[in-house]
């Protein structure tokens, strides 16, 4: 057991995120820390994630808790682009360095466009048994204004090679909102997403993240946002999986019976976590730091045997109580009521405004409430 996660002491770090920041393209709405593919780069970074790994695991006076997984996820980025041997490397990597006995939960999230047998069954055997794929629309349209790099029948395909591969745990990733994106569009990308009967659905309001092309084109007015059809497409999602047997068990996450993403919902529920890669979070005990944006530079950083991190900060434990209460409430579980008892007045006004509920000692959002779950939430961070 270590305190020097930062005054609260930590057995193990149960969660571990590998960020992939390579792309086959650019995603105009995309925020995440991404670059186009480049070969000069990969096998550098490759042995950086895994010098990262070894510099935490490495015994030494900072007395850093052990990493014991009991999930993994990589994503991106676009970690399936990756080539077949770069993934047997970084996966072997990996295991060859992890005490892998309590691991539950593989996340690889993957591009249509970046799927073969191949490399399916590879990730299979190494351990990778659940994978995320970002379909986002079967609309060729649509997949167009997202700039996407796969057709609809590209991600048909993938998908059967997928299960032909031997997994038995697969998301698919949607978004509704997109520009021209009409009502009947989204049902008909819903209907077809259910008739496949993947495990987990994770539907996206498209949001205009800065940094971005689309956020650019919003802010010069080309793009705009229909708040009001939002949330009716949102009503429509919860309603049309909920009646389909999939459960909505986070505000855009639905899955079915004891298929949650495990990775995710610790996330949700406070649990401590090592982020390997570039942009990258941790959070471990009472501290929280963040790696560089930027590839490059997070290899020089590794292989020079310095830290790779660009911003650190002290998160006490009131403040991780507030945030588990923040992302708890965004669940089906909600949060236990007792945990709210510092905020009689909030709690008071949003259950009068319909937007939370009390009941069998839960607090919960309601169907309105999860509409304005961020607004909710900054009431008690």
């Amino acid at each position: 057991m270590s305190a020097a996660a930062g005054g609260r002491a930590v057995e193990a770090v149960p969660h571990l995120y590998v960020h992939v920041p390579f792309c086959p393209k650019i995603c105009p709405y995309c925020s995440f820390y991404k670059e186009a593919s480049d070969r000069n780069k990969t096998q550098r970074y490759l042995d950086a994630i895994l010098r990262e790994l070894d510099a935490w695991q490495r015994p030494d006076d900072a007395g850093r808790p052990p990493l014991r997984p009991r999930t993994v996820f990589f994503g991106g980025g676009t970690p399936s682009a990756l080539s077949t041997p770069q993934l047997e490397y970084l996966l072997t990597g990996l295991r060859d360095r992890l005490d892998l006995s309590a691991l539950t939960e593989w996340t690889l999230e993957m591009n249509p466009a970046t799927v073969s047998l191949e490399k399916a069954r590879l990730l299979r055997s190494l351990g990778v048994n659940r994978v995320s794929m970002g379909v986002q629309s079967w609309e060729p349209d649509l997949l167009a204004v997202l700039g996407r790099v796969h057709s609809a029948e590209q991600a048909r395909r993938s998908y059967d090679i997928l299960r032909e591969a031997g997994f038995e745990n697969v998301n698919l990733d949607l978004i509704f909102g997109v520009p021209t994106q009409t009502r009947a569009q989204w049902v008909r990308s819903l209907e077809e997403t259910v008739a496949l009967a993947p495990e987990h659905i994770s539907a996206y309001n498209l949001t205009y993240e800065e940094d971005t092309e689309y956020f650019r084109r919003f802010a010069s007015g080309e793009l705009t946002q229909d708040t009001e059809g939002d949330a009716d497409l949102f009503e429509l999602t919860a309603d049309l999986l909920a009646s389909s047997g999939y459960e909505p068990y986070e505000i855009s996450n639905f899955s079915r019976l004891g298929r949650e993403c495990l990775h995710n919902l610790a996330y949700w529920q406070g649990g401590d976590y090592l982020g390997l890669g570039p942009s990258a979070f941790s959070t471990v005990g009472e501290r929280r730091w963040a790696n560089v944006r930027d590839t490059a530079l997070y290899n020089d950083r590794v292989h020079l045997g310095v830290t790779a991190a660009d911003f650190e900060e002290h998160v006490p434990a009131t403040m991780r109580r507030a945030e588990s209460i923040a992302f708890g409430l965004r669940t089906n579980r909600g949060v236990a009521a007792d945990t709210l008892a510092h905020w009689p007045e909030q709690v008071a006004e949003f259950a009068g405004l319909g937007l939370l509920e009390i009941a069998a000692g839960r607090a919960l959002l309601t169907r309105k409430g999860r509409l304005l779950a961020d607004t909710v939430a900054e009431a008690f961070v």
